[in-house]
Formats: structure tokens, C-alpha cells, sequence
């Protein structure tokens, strides 16, 4: 086997365990999740498995920073980012609201804060694949909407983690302390639209300010 072809080999491999990991994370948990259900998912041996990940907490933060960067590009190819802000904000914030309040949206945020202490590298990775990523793609449209004269922001990356703390308003602290761990549609609505109104009552770009 040439050096390619063992390097692609590998390289399938090591998918195969990312994805097999992705799926049995999202469907059992990470506390139900266990080395012989992904290494069967993945199709692989633990061996194989373990060779590139030496324990299930540095698999889970891989898999978790790989399904931030996914479910963000997913956003940014269902909706139109064009669209003014009172169209394409609501649909960010019940996204954000959603993996808040998803068992995998809990869990990685637990463990990346309990375990970044003694790895911070752990704590670091999930940052920049999460929350830094989540400015990034906001403070993008964020840009354009104040180009195109639909928002008046002077710190954009401000403004971005802003509107992504809003989102949190209320949810985020119940779950994180285990004071209610679900929220219905309605309770979700409700905190989407109030980060949207009083986001754009902060930035929005009144009628008064068009004709100056």
C-alpha cells in the first residue's frame, strides 16, 4: 500500500469514527453513549478507535465543535442572508434557543467548562467552534445588514454576542442549573421574539433615520 493510499485509508477511518460517535452521541447521550455502541456505529475496532482519541470526553468536544460548525453552515444554507434583519434574526435565535436546549447542546457546554481546568485546550476548541464561531457568522450578516442601511451598529462584534446572550435569556440559566430542563414551543417563541424586538429597537434603523 502506497503512503497515499494508507493516508486516505486512514483518513476514511477516522471519518468513520467521527460520524459513528455523532450519531450515537446525539441519539443516547454523552453519559449513556459508550466506547463499544460508537466503535460499532463507526464500523471500526475500539483499537481503532482509541488510537485517535484516547478517551470519550476528547471525542465528544471533536464531535461537538464539528456539529457547531455544521448546524451553523446548515443556517447559512437554508436562509436567505440577504433578507433584513426582521426575517433572518428570528430564524438565528430559534436556532440558537434549539441547541441550547438540546441534551447534546447541554452536555457539551457542561463538560467543556467542568474540564477545562484540566484541559484547556478542550475548553478553547469548543470557544472557538461555538460561541466565537456563532460571532463570527452573526457579526457576517450583522455587516451586511449595516451596508445595505438596515441597522445602525458601531461594534458589530458586540452587538453579535448581544444578541446571542438574549437568546439565553431566561432558558440558558434554568438548564445549565438544572432547574427545568424543557421548554415549549410557546416559552422558546416567546424568548426568540423578545431578543429579536429588543435587539432592533437597540440597532434597528427607525423610519426617522431612513430619510436622513
Amino acid at each position: 500500500m502506497t503512503a497515499a493510499a494508507s493516508a486516505i485509508r486512514k483518513r476514511r477511518k477516522f471519518d468513520q469514527v467521527l460520524e459513528g460517535a455523532r450519531v450515537v452521541f446525539l441519539r443516547d447521550g454523552y453519559e449513556g453513549a459508550n466506547v463499544d455502541d460508537i466503535a460499532r456505529e463507526a464500523r471500526v475496532s475500539k483499537a481503532t478507535l482509541y488510537s485517535y482519541f484516547p478517551d470519550k470526553r476528547r471525542l465528544f468536544v471533536e464531535v461537538a465543535t464539528r456539529e457547531c460548525r455544521r448546524q451553523a453552515d446548515e443556517a447559512e444554507e437554508v436562509v436567505d442572508l440577504s433578507a433584513p434583519p426582521d426575517v433572518v434574526l428570528p430564524e438565528a435565535a430559534r436556532r440558537i434557543i434549539a441547541f441550547s436546549l438540546s441534551e447534546f447542546g447541554r452536555n457539551v457546554f457542561r463538560i467543556s467548562v467542568a474540564e477545562s481546568v484540566r484541559f484547556p485546550e478542550l475548553g478553547q476548541e469548543f470557544y472557538l467552534n461555538g460561541p466565537a464561531l456563532l460571532r463570527e457568522r452573526l457579526a457576517n450578516y450583522l455587516a451586511g445588514a449595516v451596508s445595505r442601511g438596515e441597522l445602525r451598529i458601531e461594534d458589530i462584534d458586540l452587538a453579535a454576542d448581544q444578541f446571542a446572550e438574549l437568546c439565553k435569556a431566561d432558558i440558558f440559566p434554568c438548564v445549565c442549573l438544572g432547574v427545568q430542563k424543557t421548554f415549549d414551543q410557546a416559552a422558546q417563541d416567546r424568548v426568540a421574539k423578545g431578543a429579536v424586538e429588543m435587539f432592533l429597537a437597540r440597532y434597528g434603523v427607525r423610519p426617522v433615520d431612513l430619510r436622513q
